[in-house]
């Protein structure tokens, strides 16, 4: 994807203009992207409440464990097995409820907007709209989305802003700045926790 417009809108921000020049040439919307959304929806899940580097471990594995099989043979797995891996038998509860909601489902998530997506999904036991938004950042490319309820989002707002009690209001006008590339900034900012790469303002 080319950032350029988004970088031109975002870089209006000084802080923003700064993470950019620092870290823009590493950022990849398409890391995640998989046209099974069943399987994608499913690293999402894993992904849930855990640390960066537990959760590549536990995809790679559930990669392994799942390469040959069929989503119906996935389906099928014994939940211990699929636990085996590292996974809480919740989250497994929640991966094959995903497995499920595909298996039927012919909601057309490309034309539908964010609030029709959201109201489809919010259905799912396990699907929160945390999920939900990472669906729609990484598996649908949608670019205007931010997610309030990501810690690493508002821990690098805090660092780079320099603001230890962010407010609702704040964290609005940012969002309101940003639009209509929050999802650019979110992985700018999501960069920025990974790299330890922070704005500091010189006096």
């Amino acid at each position: 994807m080319n950032y350029t417009k988004a970088f031109d809108h975002l870089s209006k921000d000084p802080i923003m203009s700064f993470l950019i020049k620092e870290l823009g040439y590493e950022i990849d919307l398409y890391d995640r992207n998989d046209s099974d959304l069943a399987r994608a929806f499913a690293n999402l899940i894993i992904e849930q409440q855990i640390s960066f580097k537990a959760a590549i471990t536990i995809k790679q594995r559930f990669q392994d464990l799942t390469r040959r099989l069929s989503n119906e043979e996935i389906l099928e797995l014994d939940n211990n097995e699929i636990q085996s891996i590292g996974m809480s038998f919740r989250k497994v509860e929640y991966i094959k409820n995903i497995f499920k909601y595909f298996e039927h489902s012919d909601f057309e998530f490309q034309k539908a907007s964010d609030k029709e997506i959201e109201d489809e999904l919010i259905q799912i036991k396990g699907i929160g709209k945390w999920t939900i938004e990472m669906f729609m950042i990484f598996i649908l490319f949608r670019l205007d989305v931010f997610s309030k309820g990501d810690i690493a989002l508002i821990n690098s707002i805090k660092s780079n802003y320099n603001i230890i009690d962010l407010s609702n209001n704040q964290l609005n006008e940012l969002i309101s700045k940003w639009s209509p590339y929050n999802t650019i900034a979110s992985l700018i900012l999501w960069k920025s926790i990974e790299n330890r790469v922070f704005y500091v303002k010189y006096e």
